[in-house]
Protein backbone atom coordinates (compact mmCIF):
# COMPACT_ATOMS: atom_id res chain seq x y z
CA UNK A 1 0.00 0.00 0.00
CA UNK A 2 2.81 2.41 0.91
CA UNK A 3 4.54 1.98 -2.45
CA UNK A 4 1.27 2.46 -4.36
CA UNK A 5 0.20 5.59 -2.49
CA UNK A 6 3.45 7.48 -1.92
CA UNK A 7 4.10 8.64 -5.53
CA UNK A 8 0.58 10.06 -6.18
CA UNK A 9 0.54 11.45 -2.61
CA UNK A 10 3.76 13.35 -3.31
CA UNK A 11 2.45 14.72 -6.60
CA UNK A 12 -0.89 15.79 -5.18
CA UNK A 13 0.88 17.53 -2.31
CA UNK A 14 2.90 19.60 -4.77
CA UNK A 15 -0.26 20.39 -6.74
CA UNK A 16 -2.17 21.23 -3.54
CA UNK A 17 0.46 23.71 -2.44
CA UNK A 18 0.34 25.34 -5.87
CA UNK A 19 -3.47 25.34 -5.93
CA UNK A 20 -3.99 27.01 -2.56
CA UNK A 21 -1.27 29.53 -3.34
CA UNK A 22 -2.22 30.46 -6.92
CA UNK A 23 -5.67 28.94 -7.46
CA UNK A 24 -7.44 32.31 -7.47
CA UNK A 25 -5.36 33.62 -10.37
CA UNK A 26 -7.67 33.87 -13.43
CA UNK A 27 -5.35 31.79 -15.64
CA UNK A 28 -5.30 28.93 -13.11
CA UNK A 29 -9.07 29.19 -12.69
CA UNK A 30 -9.46 28.83 -16.46
CA UNK A 31 -7.37 25.66 -16.42
CA UNK A 32 -9.67 24.11 -13.82
CA UNK A 33 -12.71 25.11 -15.87
CA UNK A 34 -11.28 22.84 -18.55
CA UNK A 35 -10.68 20.05 -16.04
CA UNK A 36 -14.28 19.79 -14.81
CA UNK A 37 -16.03 18.56 -18.01
CA UNK A 38 -13.15 16.16 -18.64
CA UNK A 39 -13.47 14.70 -15.13
CA UNK A 40 -17.22 14.37 -15.69
CA UNK A 41 -16.50 12.37 -18.84
CA UNK A 42 -14.02 10.14 -16.98
CA UNK A 43 -16.59 9.31 -14.30
CA UNK A 44 -19.31 8.62 -16.89
CA UNK A 45 -16.93 6.38 -18.87
CA UNK A 46 -16.21 4.40 -15.70
CA UNK A 47 -19.96 3.93 -15.13
CA UNK A 48 -20.41 2.89 -18.77
CA UNK A 49 -17.65 0.30 -18.66
CA UNK A 50 -18.96 -1.17 -15.40
CA UNK A 51 -22.56 -1.09 -16.63
CA UNK A 52 -21.83 -3.17 -19.73
CA UNK A 53 -20.83 -6.05 -17.46
CA UNK A 54 -23.23 -5.60 -14.55
CA UNK A 55 -26.54 -4.37 -16.00
CA UNK A 56 -27.94 -7.44 -17.71
CA UNK A 57 -31.67 -6.71 -17.62
CA UNK A 58 -34.52 -4.53 -16.42
CA UNK A 59 -34.06 -5.45 -12.77
CA UNK A 60 -30.46 -4.30 -12.68
CA UNK A 61 -31.45 -1.14 -14.57
CA UNK A 62 -34.10 -0.33 -11.98
CA UNK A 63 -31.59 -0.79 -9.16
CA UNK A 64 -29.17 1.55 -10.96
CA UNK A 65 -31.79 4.27 -11.46
CA UNK A 66 -33.08 3.96 -7.90
CA UNK A 67 -29.59 4.26 -6.39
CA UNK A 68 -28.82 7.37 -8.46
CA UNK A 69 -32.16 8.97 -7.55
CA UNK A 70 -31.74 8.32 -3.81
CA UNK A 71 -28.21 9.68 -3.72
CA UNK A 72 -29.13 12.79 -5.70
CA UNK A 73 -32.39 13.36 -3.85
CA UNK A 74 -31.29 12.67 -0.28
CA UNK A 75 -27.50 12.26 -0.21
CA UNK A 76 -25.32 11.79 2.83
CA UNK A 77 -23.60 8.95 4.64
CA UNK A 78 -26.72 7.07 5.69
CA UNK A 79 -28.17 7.17 2.18
CA UNK A 80 -24.99 5.54 0.86
CA UNK A 81 -25.13 2.89 3.58
CA UNK A 82 -28.82 2.29 2.94
CA UNK A 83 -28.27 1.90 -0.81
CA UNK A 84 -25.57 -0.72 -0.33
CA UNK A 85 -27.48 -2.71 2.28
CA UNK A 86 -30.80 -2.41 0.46
CA UNK A 87 -29.34 -3.38 -2.91
CA UNK A 88 -27.62 -6.38 -1.35
CA UNK A 89 -30.87 -7.55 0.24
CA UNK A 90 -32.82 -7.04 -2.98
CA UNK A 91 -30.09 -8.84 -4.93
CA UNK A 92 -30.29 -11.83 -2.61
CA UNK A 93 -34.08 -11.93 -2.96
CA UNK A 94 -34.12 -11.54 -6.75
CA UNK A 95 -31.09 -13.54 -7.85
CA UNK A 96 -30.45 -16.22 -5.22
CA UNK A 97 -31.85 -18.94 -7.44
CA UNK A 98 -30.13 -17.73 -10.61
CA UNK A 99 -26.46 -17.85 -9.71
CA UNK A 100 -24.07 -20.77 -9.58
CA UNK A 101 -21.22 -21.26 -7.19
CA UNK A 102 -17.82 -20.10 -8.35
CA UNK A 103 -15.39 -23.01 -8.72
CA UNK A 104 -12.56 -23.00 -6.22
CA UNK A 105 -9.27 -22.06 -7.93
CA UNK A 106 -6.42 -24.52 -7.79
CA UNK A 107 -3.72 -23.60 -5.28
CA UNK A 108 -0.65 -22.03 -6.76
CA UNK A 109 2.88 -22.14 -5.54
CA UNK A 110 4.34 -18.80 -4.66
CA UNK A 111 7.61 -17.95 -6.37
CA UNK A 112 10.64 -17.74 -4.11
CA UNK A 113 11.13 -14.34 -2.56
CA UNK A 114 13.82 -12.18 -4.05
CA UNK A 115 15.66 -9.57 -2.09
CA UNK A 116 14.35 -6.06 -2.63
CA UNK A 117 16.44 -2.92 -2.58
CA UNK A 118 16.01 -0.73 0.42
CA UNK A 119 14.61 2.32 -1.34
CA UNK A 120 12.34 3.80 1.32
CA UNK A 121 15.02 5.93 2.93
CA UNK A 122 16.14 7.17 -0.47
CA UNK A 123 12.56 8.17 -1.31
CA UNK A 124 12.31 10.19 1.88
CA UNK A 125 15.72 11.77 1.37
CA UNK A 126 14.90 13.09 -2.11
CA UNK A 127 11.16 13.59 -1.68
CA UNK A 128 9.76 17.08 -2.37
CA UNK A 129 7.55 16.52 0.69
CA UNK A 130 10.48 17.62 2.83
CA UNK A 131 10.00 21.16 1.51
CA UNK A 132 6.28 21.33 2.43
CA UNK A 133 5.53 22.72 5.90
CA UNK A 134 3.89 20.31 8.31
CA UNK A 135 1.14 22.78 9.16
CA UNK A 136 -0.89 22.66 12.39
CA UNK A 137 0.06 19.79 14.68
CA UNK A 138 -2.96 20.04 16.95
CA UNK A 139 -3.47 16.37 17.91
CA UNK A 140 -7.21 16.87 18.36
CA UNK A 141 -7.59 18.25 14.84
CA UNK A 142 -5.40 15.53 13.33
CA UNK A 143 -7.32 12.81 15.17
CA UNK A 144 -10.56 14.32 13.90
CA UNK A 145 -9.29 14.23 10.31
CA UNK A 146 -8.05 10.67 10.79
CA UNK A 147 -11.35 9.58 12.35
CA UNK A 148 -13.52 11.16 9.66
CA UNK A 149 -11.63 9.57 6.78
CA UNK A 150 -11.27 6.23 8.57
CA UNK A 151 -15.03 6.09 9.07
CA UNK A 152 -15.72 6.89 5.43
CA UNK A 153 -13.09 4.43 4.19
CA UNK A 154 -14.87 1.51 5.82
CA UNK A 155 -17.79 2.28 3.51
CA UNK A 156 -15.51 2.03 0.46
CA UNK A 157 -17.49 -0.19 -1.88
CA UNK A 158 -17.35 -0.01 -5.62
CA UNK A 159 -14.37 2.26 -6.13
CA UNK A 160 -13.44 5.88 -5.62
CA UNK A 161 -16.04 7.42 -7.91
CA UNK A 162 -18.81 6.16 -5.65
CA UNK A 163 -17.32 8.15 -2.82
CA UNK A 164 -17.40 11.55 -4.52
CA UNK A 165 -20.94 12.43 -3.31
CA UNK A 166 -20.28 11.05 0.18
CA UNK A 167 -16.96 12.82 0.70
CA UNK A 168 -18.42 16.05 -0.63
CA UNK A 169 -21.34 15.80 1.77
CA UNK A 170 -19.06 15.22 4.76
CA UNK A 171 -16.18 17.63 4.13
CA UNK A 172 -18.15 20.46 2.50
CA UNK A 173 -21.56 20.46 4.17
CA UNK A 174 -20.74 18.53 7.33
CA UNK A 175 -17.43 20.05 8.47
CA UNK A 176 -17.02 23.04 6.15
CA UNK A 177 -13.39 22.17 5.49
CA UNK A 178 -13.63 23.07 1.78
CA UNK A 179 -15.92 25.02 -0.47
CA UNK A 180 -17.81 23.05 -3.10
CA UNK A 181 -15.58 24.50 -5.81
CA UNK A 182 -12.41 23.52 -3.94
CA UNK A 183 -13.74 20.00 -3.49
CA UNK A 184 -14.51 19.57 -7.20
CA UNK A 185 -11.09 20.99 -8.07
CA UNK A 186 -9.52 18.48 -5.65
CA UNK A 187 -11.29 15.65 -7.45
CA UNK A 188 -9.91 16.99 -10.73
CA UNK A 189 -6.38 17.07 -9.32
CA UNK A 190 -6.77 13.44 -8.29
CA UNK A 191 -7.30 12.57 -11.97
CA UNK A 192 -4.13 14.23 -13.23
CA UNK A 193 -1.86 11.42 -12.05
CA UNK A 194 -1.97 7.63 -12.27
CA UNK A 195 -2.96 6.00 -9.00
CA UNK A 196 -6.05 5.73 -6.78
CA UNK A 197 -8.53 8.60 -7.10
CA UNK A 198 -9.04 8.63 -3.34
CA UNK A 199 -5.59 10.14 -2.93
CA UNK A 200 -7.64 13.34 -3.29
CA UNK A 201 -8.16 12.89 0.45
CA UNK A 202 -4.65 14.32 0.82
CA UNK A 203 -5.81 17.52 -0.89
CA UNK A 204 -8.58 17.90 1.69
CA UNK A 205 -6.31 17.07 4.61
CA UNK A 206 -3.75 19.61 3.40
CA UNK A 207 -6.39 22.36 3.37
CA UNK A 208 -7.36 21.48 6.95
CA UNK A 209 -3.95 20.94 8.57
CA UNK A 210 -1.10 21.14 6.09
CA UNK A 211 1.13 18.17 5.34
CA UNK A 212 0.35 16.49 8.66
CA UNK A 213 -3.37 16.76 7.89
CA UNK A 214 -2.79 15.32 4.42
CA UNK A 215 -0.94 12.38 5.93
CA UNK A 216 -3.73 11.81 8.49
CA UNK A 217 -6.43 11.91 5.80
CA UNK A 218 -4.50 9.53 3.54
CA UNK A 219 -3.79 7.06 6.34
CA UNK A 220 -7.45 7.19 7.34
CA UNK A 221 -8.62 6.62 3.77
CA UNK A 222 -6.32 3.72 2.88
CA UNK A 223 -5.28 2.19 6.21
CA UNK A 224 -8.50 0.63 7.57
CA UNK A 225 -9.55 -1.05 4.27
CA UNK A 226 -6.04 -2.48 3.90
CA UNK A 227 -6.12 -3.89 7.42
CA UNK A 228 -9.60 -5.35 6.92
CA UNK A 229 -8.52 -6.90 3.63
CA UNK A 230 -5.46 -8.54 5.15
CA UNK A 231 -7.35 -9.75 8.22
CA UNK A 232 -10.23 -11.25 6.24
CA UNK A 233 -8.42 -12.77 3.26
CA UNK A 234 -9.43 -16.34 4.12
CA UNK A 235 -13.03 -15.31 4.80
CA UNK A 236 -13.26 -13.44 1.50
CA UNK A 237 -12.06 -16.51 -0.37
CA UNK A 238 -14.86 -18.54 1.19
CA UNK A 239 -17.45 -15.86 0.45
CA UNK A 240 -16.50 -15.95 -3.22
CA UNK A 241 -17.75 -19.54 -3.37
CA UNK A 242 -21.12 -18.64 -1.79
CA UNK A 243 -24.19 -18.53 -4.03
CA UNK A 244 -25.86 -16.15 -1.60
CA UNK A 245 -22.92 -13.75 -1.75
CA UNK A 246 -22.94 -13.88 -5.55
CA UNK A 247 -26.63 -12.95 -5.52
CA UNK A 248 -25.98 -10.08 -3.09
CA UNK A 249 -23.17 -8.73 -5.23
CA UNK A 250 -25.34 -8.97 -8.33
CA UNK A 251 -27.70 -6.55 -6.61
CA UNK A 252 -24.98 -4.27 -5.25
CA UNK A 253 -23.07 -3.81 -8.53
CA UNK A 254 -25.84 -1.96 -10.41
CA UNK A 255 -26.48 0.16 -7.31
CA UNK A 256 -22.80 1.12 -7.31
CA UNK A 257 -23.14 2.17 -10.96
CA UNK A 258 -26.13 4.30 -9.98
CA UNK A 259 -24.03 6.04 -7.33
CA UNK A 260 -21.30 6.69 -9.88
CA UNK A 261 -23.91 8.24 -12.19
CA UNK A 262 -24.92 10.48 -9.29
CA UNK A 263 -21.28 11.57 -9.08
CA UNK A 264 -21.44 12.46 -12.80
CA UNK A 265 -24.30 14.87 -12.08
CA UNK A 266 -22.67 16.33 -8.97
CA UNK A 267 -19.38 17.07 -10.74
CA UNK A 268 -20.88 18.02 -14.09
CA UNK A 269 -23.18 20.72 -12.74
CA UNK A 270 -20.11 22.71 -11.71
CA UNK A 271 -18.83 22.94 -15.29
CA UNK A 272 -18.89 26.40 -16.84
CA UNK A 273 -22.25 26.84 -18.67
CA UNK A 274 -20.75 27.48 -22.09
CA UNK A 275 -20.62 25.35 -25.21
CA UNK A 276 -16.89 24.71 -24.81
CA UNK A 277 -17.64 22.66 -21.70
CA UNK A 278 -19.92 20.41 -23.71
CA UNK A 279 -17.30 20.07 -26.42
CA UNK A 280 -14.57 19.08 -23.97
CA UNK A 281 -16.95 16.58 -22.34
CA UNK A 282 -17.93 14.93 -25.63
CA UNK A 283 -14.40 14.71 -27.00
CA UNK A 284 -13.09 13.30 -23.72
CA UNK A 285 -15.92 10.75 -23.53
CA UNK A 286 -15.29 9.55 -27.09
CA UNK A 287 -11.57 9.23 -26.39
CA UNK A 288 -12.23 7.21 -23.24
CA UNK A 289 -14.99 4.90 -24.48
CA UNK A 290 -14.21 4.52 -28.18
CA UNK A 291 -10.43 4.73 -28.25
CA UNK A 292 -9.68 3.51 -24.70
CA UNK A 293 -7.41 6.46 -23.91
CA UNK A 294 -6.16 6.41 -20.32
CA UNK A 295 -7.71 9.04 -18.05
CA UNK A 296 -4.30 10.45 -17.15
CA UNK A 297 -3.93 11.62 -20.79
CA UNK A 298 -7.33 13.33 -20.82
CA UNK A 299 -6.97 15.89 -18.04
CA UNK A 300 -3.83 17.85 -19.12
CA UNK A 301 -5.11 18.64 -22.66
CA UNK A 302 -8.46 19.66 -21.16
CA UNK A 303 -6.64 22.07 -18.86
CA UNK A 304 -4.71 23.55 -21.80
CA UNK A 305 -7.97 24.04 -23.73
CA UNK A 306 -9.54 25.61 -20.65
CA UNK A 307 -6.62 28.03 -20.37
CA UNK A 308 -7.05 29.05 -24.02
CA UNK A 309 -10.82 29.40 -24.29
CA UNK A 310 -12.30 30.37 -20.90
Amino acid sequence: MFAAVLPPFTIIMILSVAYFRWGNIPAVSSIFKGFIPAVTAIILAAAWNMGRKSIKGVREGVLTAAAAAILLGIGGFFSTLGIILGAGLIGWWLFRNEVSAVPRPAPQREPPATPKPRANQFLFDVSPLAAIPLGPTDPVLLLKVLGVFSGMSLMLFGGGYVFIPLIGEVVVKGHGWLTQREFIDGVALGQIMPGPILVSAAFIGYKVAGLSGAAAATIGMFGPPALVMVASTRLLERLKQSKSMQAILRGVRPAVIGMILAAVVIVGKHAAPVWWSGAIFIVALIALVRFRVEAVWIIPPAGVIGFLVY
